[in-house]
């Protein structure tokens, strides 16, 4: 018994003397990310390519409209057959219109990867450089949310903003 009680007595020092040695350190990873140059730049980039997309739909809508408009007026005058090609025409570019959101959808999505992870990839390997030079155990992301307080002299958002140059 006495055995036991001097292990958990020794095995508690341990642990409470390793996390006195733990330093954490929080950043918004998204005020960064909203400081540093380039993502202003990429970030008209992607605004340029999503317009570009917009107005491709928007064309395609117009379109549809007209189709549709078009089709209102005469129907009257249709035969049959001009008709049931008219309407397999509104339904194809109605699908048209389905697909080319979806499509928009991941192209946007990917085009917002291919220009915002190197970006975030600088900013990262920026807090690991930092976390590493200042000996913290762990750094937690503010936007995350993942805490409710954050005493502000553990905040390394001024060391990784001097480490990008900022």
């Amino acid at each position: 018994m006495k055995k036991i009680i001097i292990t958990l007595i020794i095995s508690s020092a341990f642990i409470l003397s390793t996390e006195a040695q733990n330093k954490f350190g929080y950043i918004n990873s998204n005020e960064l990310l909203s400081m540093m140059p380039e993502t202003k730049e990429k970030q008209e980039e992607y605004q340029i390519h999503g317009k570009n997309l917009e107005s491709n739909l928007i064309a395609m809508q117009v379109e549809y409209e007209k189709m549709v408009v078009e089709f209102q007026q005469n129907e009257t005058s249709y035969t049959d057959i001009i008709k049931e090609d008219k309407i397999r025409q509104i339904e194809n570019i109605q699908q048209r219109i389905v697909d080319f959101q979806k499509s928009a959808q991941e192209t946007l999505a990917q085009k917002e990867l291919e220009l915002f992870q190197p970006i975030k990839d600088k900013a990262m390997a920026a807090i690991n450089e930092v976390a590493k030079n200042e000996n913290y155990t762990f750094i937690f992301d503010e936007a995350a949310g993942g805490f409710l307080y954050a005493d502000e002299s553990e905040n390394i958002i001024e060391l990784v903003k001097a480490k990008l140059g900022l």
